[in-house]
């Protein structure tokens, strides 16, 4: 069977990505968060105390722009900047118990969306397509470690 450019792997992995954002944030309107402030959330939850820095490289942003979103995230207080003990340059990032709460509900709904979207899949399904996922993220890893010892 041959596949049409649309049917391709790089497209339907961006297309299933595409939809589980659009789905996301209308689940997510509620919260009334931009979706770069809740992927920090997010990622500041699972990081907590990384530096905007990290979290700029993280969310793949220009450390500019993570500033201006870290600035409403703390206007808003769901997030606070602390002083590193170690570096007198560097703040560290931390949820407030506000953004606790927030984050929380957040996972709960995304739980909810990965059920309905993987309605019909079963588990070996799954851990099939897992498997093959995660030797492709590799497989494309890999083809950054030529340039990173390049750089070097």
């Amino acid at each position: 069977m041959t596949r049409t450019p649309d049917h391709s792997i790089g497209y339907v992995l961006h297309d299933v990505t595409r939809l589980f954002r659009k789905h996301f944030d209308r689940r997510a309107i509620r919260f009334d968060l931009t979706r770069a402030q809740w992927r920090a959330l997010k990622s500041i939850r699972r990081r907590e105390g990384l530096s905007q820095a990290e979290l700029a490289e993280h969310l793949e942003m220009e450390a500019i722009a993570v500033g201006r979103v870290i600035d409403r995230l703390v206007t808003a207080d769901f997030v606070v900047r602390r002083a590193d003990p170690n570096d007198r340059r560097r703040w560290c990032l931390h949820l407030t118990a506000k953004a606790s709460a927030v984050t929380d509900d957040m996972e709960v709904l995304a739980d909810e969306l990965r059920q309905l979207a993987l309605a019909g899949v079963g588990r070996a399904e799954l851990r099939t397509f897992e498997n093959v996922l995660d030797r492709i993220r590799g497989n494309l890893l890999a083809l950054d470690a030529p340039l990173e010892s390049d750089e070097s």
